[in-house]
């Protein structure tokens, strides 16, 4: 079957124990970061715990990718070239790469994927990555389905695959194409160390200094959730479907990867003409519920074109789904009028009458009153309150919540002295055992044939499964056979069988690069080429750009920039947009940082910039990172 009918659920590793989890619960691969260079810093594993994950996944033919997504320092690329050889060596299937100065090292013959960070919102560009070595690719979030079909219809499905973030958090700027971070704290996102500066709260003023909004996160997006656009998602050329969340806690990673586990499933189970990318089942001890693990509210952002409600604009946090209304509050407990049956060690929310986001956990639940660990901070009467943590659904995901079998089917047959047993895997990797043994006709032939047919399937401690169907007798006769040369026999098909399999198993090939090499789009990058070293350089010079500028993390931009580019329109978001109302003008607009939190990483407010004819926000300021004193306002 062509490789590019197989559909690859794509699930987050925080470390060796979370990877294991999202392959138990369905993922055909997982993506984990090694000891440095990966762009979720604090998710670093060491490459022994990711060769104990490659040898786990490469069990169930699943792929282990291993982020190394960052840019380098001239001083870092010898590290990284050597990190690139051991996680080779270790089994890893293939790289997740944000700088092209990779490229130019002396590499092992290992597949590279192109992270989101390199920014892919155009055909030129998917086709120019393909055409440099990438085998994957992973879309920019922001695309509709059209722009999607038009990036599939010029690369090559077989030798380059689409993948698409389907599910978690969204960043506010196009990947790689955010340096706000890095201008106002110095911890550069394209660096692994993104201060998340979008989730504070601002406030935001019109060309004239009116207020339009106080004290909001403003730049704070829901959570993505594609779960009613998979098969559309397909049909444009998506074979990829990837879960954000290396940060994310277990039960996120085991909930959220069992629930696209299911939806894919009811795909493919419809579409013959598909496959998995992996092998195995795999069984669930909970239903998945991806709103009860964290979440900031759901959407599906551009796919379905521009949705007027994708901000997380109250809380950045997990506020929970509402569950009912409260009656009246009395010191540290409460009545509720509830939808849902609450329940000792629940997680409440409210907002108080400031807006903010406040919470409690409950100790215990008398019908409709409800006693809480401690006094409620802002909780009245007639406010709306919410679950952020089911204890019991929690419970049902803490301990073993899912297993993953492979389907085989068996063969008993006679030899001249004895049995064989032929057991053949889903995919067609068979194995044999044979034993010698004396064959007595059965007084019930009948029952002897479901005798021999249960004990061949008793698999239970193996990584297989397989029903009295899927045994057939191919012997002159249900012979009587003692049931422990039997098992013995099972035993030996089994573990032959294994080795059979790990045998078979392939790391996919690294992708040539077209000759003569393939020309980038553009003959010149600024600052936002995210250009960091000299091998990249070279890179692009060897692609045909002329004019190749420093990236952001050079510090040798000191005026005004787009520190974001951003789909998210605060215009749009606010009823502002000339799209929406006749006669108004796209005028700048100013985000101030509301800093009675705490928060002043951002000391001097930002001018927002319109770009209608590309329906996008900029957002603009200048570098002050290690900078003594303040600037006044950017523009």
């Amino acid at each position: 079957m062509s490789h590019a009918s197989a559909l690859e659920l794509l699930a987050p590793a925080r470390s060796l124990d979370f990877g294991i989890a999202a392959i138990d619960h369905g993922a055909d691969a997982v993506y984990i970061g090694g000891p440095t260079f990966g762009a979720r810093a604090a998710a670093g594993n060491s490459i022994e715990d990711v060769a104990a994950l490659a040898r786990y996944a490469h069990r169930f033919s699943a792929r282990v990718l291993l982020a190394l997504n960052t840019i380098l320092r001239d001083d870092e690329l010898e590290g990284a070239r050597r990190l690139v050889w051991q996680a080779y060596e270790a089994g890893v299937d293939a790289l997740i790469v944000q700088d092209m100065g990779l490229l130019e090292l002396d590499l092992p013959p290992i597949q590279l994927h192109a992270s989101t960070q390199c920014d892919i919102r155009t055909p030129q560009k998917a086709r120019f990555l393909q055409d440099v070595g990438f085998s994957q690719i992973v879309l920019a979030r922001e695309l509709n389905v059209a722009q999607i079909r038009a990036i599939a219809d010029v690369t090559d499905r077989e030798r380059c695959a689409l993948e698409f973030f389907v599910h978690g958090a969204l960043c506010v700027s196009y990947s790689g194409q955010c340096t706000i971070s890095h201008a106002f704290t110095g911890r550069s996102a394209n660096r692994g160390e993104c201060a998340q500066l979008c989730r504070l709260p601002w406030s935001l003023k019109d060309a004239d200094g009116t207020p339009v909004a106080d004290r909001r996160h403003l730049l704070s997006l829901k959570d993505n959730d594609q779960t009613g656009n998979l098969a559309t998602l397909i049909d444009a050329g998506v074979r990829s479907f990837k879960i954000e969340g290396r940060l994310k806690d277990l039960p996120y990673v085991k909930n959220v990867t069992a629930h696209y586990r299911n939806e894919l499933d009811r795909i493919l189970d419809a579409r013959p003409e598909l496959r998995r990318g992996a092998a195995g089942r795999s069984s669930f001890s909970f239903t998945p519920r991806p709103d009860k693990t964290f979440n900031r509210g759901s959407t599906d952002y551009f796919v379905n074109e521009r949705q007027g409600d994708i901000g997380a604009f109250e809380s950045p946090k997990f506020v929970g789904t509402p569950i009912g209304r409260v009656a009246r509050v009395q010191g540290r407990s409460f009545a509720v009028e509830a939808t849902e049956a609450l329940a000792n060690g629940d997680g409440l929310a409210w907002f108080d009458a400031a807006g903010v986001l406040q919470g409690a956990r409950v100790s215990r639940v008398d019908g409709a009153t409800v006693h809480l660990v401690e006094a409620p901070t802002g909780l009245v009467a007639g406010a709306t309150l919410y679950r952020n943590l089911d204890h019991v659904f929690e419970k049902q995901l803490a301990g073993k919540s899912a297993e993953r079998r492979v389907p085989v089917r068996m063969r008993l047959f006679d030899t001249p002295d004895g049995l064989a047993l032929a057991v053949t895997d889903e995919r067609g990797v068979s194995a044999r055992a044979e034993i010698v043994c004396d064959k007595a006709e059965a007084r019930d032939a009948v029952r002897a044939a479901a005798t021999l047919r249960e004990s061949l399937c008793k698999l239970g401690s193996t990584m297989f499964v397989a029903a009295p169907d899927d045994v057939a007798l191919d012997t002159a006769a249900p012979w009587f056979v003692p049931l422990a040369q039997i098992n013995a026999l099972r035993r030996a098909a089994v573990d032959a069988l294994l080795q059979a399999r790990a045998a078979a198993w392939q790391r996919p090939a690294r992708a040539a690069a077209v000759e003569p090499p393939a020309r980038y789009p553009d003959t010149s990058l600024n600052y936002l080429g995210n250009v960091f070293n000299a091998r990249a350089r070279e890179f692009y010079r060897r692609h045909g750009v002329e004019l190749i500028a420093d990236a952001f993390e050079a510090n040798h931009e000191d005026g005004p920039v787009s520190l974001m580019i951003t789909k998210h329109c605060l215009r749009y978001s606010f009823n502002l947009c000339p799209r929406q109302v006749k006669g108004i003008r796209p005028e700048p607009m100013t985000l101030w940082q509301d800093r009675g939190e705490g928060h002043d990483a951002v000391r001097e407010p930002l001018l927002l910039r319109f770009d209608c004819k590309k329906c996008e926000m900029h957002v603009i300021g200048r570098r002050v990172s290690g900078k003594a004193g303040k600037r006044r306002p950017a523009g």
